[in-house]
C-alpha cells in the first residue's frame, strides 16, 4: 500500500482499538520500524494527527481533545480505483431507488450517511462526487417489481413458488411452480434462477415478467450452486444450457481497438489478424442475447463461425432491412434510390 493508504490504515487502526502498539502496527502495515516512525512523524507534525506514545499502557493513542497544536487533524484526500467507486455509487443509486414504503426504508439514512462518509470527508465532497461521475443504467426495464418481496422471502426461506409467469418472446403466459435458487441482478435488471417443477430443469426468469407469485408451504428443491453455474453459468449472457457452441467473430480494424480492451466472457480468447482486424472467440450456450449484441456493430462485425449463428445473424438482418427498406428489396427502382437506414434504426 502506499504512504497515504498506511495513513488511512493507523488512523482506523487506532480509532477501532483505541491503544495500539508498535509492534502491531508494523505487522499491519507490513512495513519496517523506519518507515512506521517516519509515517508517524509525519501525522503528528504535517497533518496535527493528535497521535501521542502512552508510556503507562504500551501503545499510541489519540489525545483526548482530538485537535493537534496546529491545527484541525484531516487526512489527506485518497481516491478510489474504478471498482471501488463504482461499487459506492452503485450502492448509492439502489438505494436512492429503493421503496420508500418497504420494509428498508427506516434503515436507508444511516447507510446513506456511512456511504458519503466514505465517498469523502470534506464538506460536500460526497455530493461533488455524485455530481461529477456519472453512472449510466442501459437496458433497464421500467417496471414496478411487484413480486419481488415474495420472490425473495421463498427463496430464503427455501421455499416453493406458484407463479404466472409471461415469456415476452414467445407472448406466452403459463403457470409454473419453481423452487429458487438464486436471484441475479444483470443489465440493470434483476432475474431468478430457480428449478422449474414444470419443464423439470433449471430456468432463468425475469421478476418483471412474474404476474402473480404465491409462496407454497412445499420445500424448494436443492440444487448445488456448482449445478445452477454448470447448466447457467458458463455460456454469453443470461440465457443458460448445457450444450455450448463457440462463436468467433470478426470485427473491423476500426472497432477492433475498442473491442480488444472489451470484456465479454470470462473464458473468452482474443487476438488480432494480419489486416487489424480482430477476432474474438466466446462461448454461448442460446444466440438470442449474442445475436443483439452482435448487431449492434452493424457492418463492423462478421460472425466467422459456427454457420447457424451466421444463418441466424444474417436472417435478422434481412428482416430489418426488408422492414426499412422495402424499395430496396421489392421495387424496380435503382439501388440509389433507396436511402440505407443509420445503424441505429435497424439496431
Amino acid at each position: 500500500m502506499n504512504r497515504t493508504e498506511r495513513f488511512y490504515k493507523i488512523d482506523q487502526l487506532i480509532n477501532d482499538r483505541r491503544l495500539v502498539s508498535f509492534s502491531e502496527l508494523q505487522e499491519a502495515l507490513e512495513v519496517s520500524r523506519a518507515t512506521l516512525k517516519r509515517d508517524l512523524e509525519y501525522m503528528r507534525n504535517r497533518l496535527n494527527a493528535p497521535i501521542v506514545w502512552d508510556r503507562e499502557a504500551g501503545g499510541y493513542r489519540f489525545e483526548a481533545q482530538g485537535v493537534g497544536l496546529g491545527g484541525q487533524y484531516e487526512l489527506p484526500g485518497l481516491w478510489f480505483s474504478s471498482q471501488e467507486i463504482h461499487a459506492l455509487l452503485t450502492m448509492q443509486h439502489l438505494l436512492a431507488n429503493l421503496d420508500q414504503g418497504g420494509m428498508l426504508a427506516p434503515h436507508v439514512q444511516p447507510l446513506m450517511a456511512r456511504l458519503n462518509g466514505l465517498l469523502g470527508t470534506a464538506d460536500n465532497a460526497a455530493e461533488e462526487i455524485r455530481r461529477r461521475v456519472l453512472i449510466v443504467g442501459i437496458g433497464k426495464r421500467a417496471l414496478k417489481l411487484t413480486h419481488f418481496e415474495k420472490v425473495g422471502s421463498a427463496l430464503l426461506r427455501r421455499k416453493r413458488l406458484h407463479i404466472q409467469y409471461y415469456a415476452r418472446g414467445k407472448a406466452e403466459l403459463t403457470e409454473r411452480e419453481v423452487s429458487p435458487q438464486r436471484i441475479v441482478h444483470y443489465r440493470e435488471n434483476w432475474y431468478l434462477d430457480a428449478w422449474c417443477h414444470l419443464r423439470r430443469e433449471l430456468r432463468n426468469f425475469a421478476i418483471d415478467s412474474i404476474q402473480r407469485a404465491e409462496v407454497l408451504e412445499k420445500p424448494a428443491r436443492e440444487v448445488s450452486n456448482r449445478s445452477v453455474d454448470a447448466v447457467l453459468g458458463p455460456g454469453y449472457g443470461i440465457f443458460g444450457g448445457r450444450a455450448l457452441h463457440w462463436a468467433t467473430l470478426r470485427f473491423s480494424p476500426a472497432r477492433a481497438r475498442w473491442v480488444s480492451m472489451e470484456f465479454w466472457h470470462p473464458k473468452q480468447k482474443g487476438r488480432f489478424a494480419e489486416d487489424g482486424s480482430y477476432l474474438l472467440e466466446i462461448p454461448y450456450a442460446d444466440e438470442r442475447e449474442l445475436s443483439m449484441d452482435i448487431l449492434k456493430y452493424g457492418p463492423d462485425c462478421e460472425v466467422v463461425a459456427p454457420d447457424a449463428l451466421r444463418t441466424s445473424v444474417a436472417a435478422a438482418l434481412n428482416a430489418a432491412l426488408a422492414h426499412y427498406v422495402p424499395a430496396a428489396v421489392d421495387s424496380a427502382a435503382p439501388p440509389e434510390a433507396a436511402t440505407p437506414p443509420l445503424a441505429s434504426e435497424l439496431f
